[in-house]
């Protein structure tokens, strides 16, 4: 599927978080703005910084004007894990299975490495992308251009 664009509709799904429970993308319609944040793996280098700045940075990025949701296609049991070890409190979701389907629709999955590249969405509260980044695996994204991105939508 082609990447999105701004003005684009986020398409909606529904996830297991690191604890096995069911998130849905559309359950903050009308009430928060959404970071969709997708990354490659768990337990990895860059990865694990990323997701480290949004923990440290967690009442910018998870907040009762916005909710955070990171996603890979790690298994739910290996993100109960890395949240754990890493202290990571936002939704940690599993795109395991079907393998990659949420990133295929949101246009960042690789078919040729078997997972998501590096893209981030701000939606607003009509479940329309604002602002988004697709970066390549290896090159990390700033935690400040979200944060400018959500800032305008207050």
């Amino acid at each position: 599927m082609p990447l999105l664009s701004v003005g684009d509709s986020a398409p909606d799904f529904t996830l297991n978080n690191q604890y096995g429970e069911r998130v849905t993308l559309s359950d903050h319609r009308g009430e928060r703005n959404v970071l969709v944040m997708f990354y490659p793996f768990a337990f990895t280098g860059t990865c694990t910084r990323e997701l480290g700045v949004l923990r440290d940075r967690s009442t910018e990025f998870d907040s009762a004007d916005t909710v955070t949701l990171s996603i890979s296609c790690d298994s739910v049991p290996s993100l109960k894990v890395f949240a754990g070890q890493e202290g990571l409190t936002h939704h940690l979701l599993s795109d395991y299975w079907p393998h990659g389907a949420v990133s295929r629709e949101y246009g960042v999955f690789l078919e040729d490495k078997g997972f998501p590249t590096r893209g981030s969405f701000v939606i607003d509260r009509a479940g329309v992308i604002r602002w988004m980044v697709v970066n390549p695996p290896g090159e990390a994204r700033d935690a400040d251009e979200y944060a400018a991105a959500l800032a305008a939508l207050r």
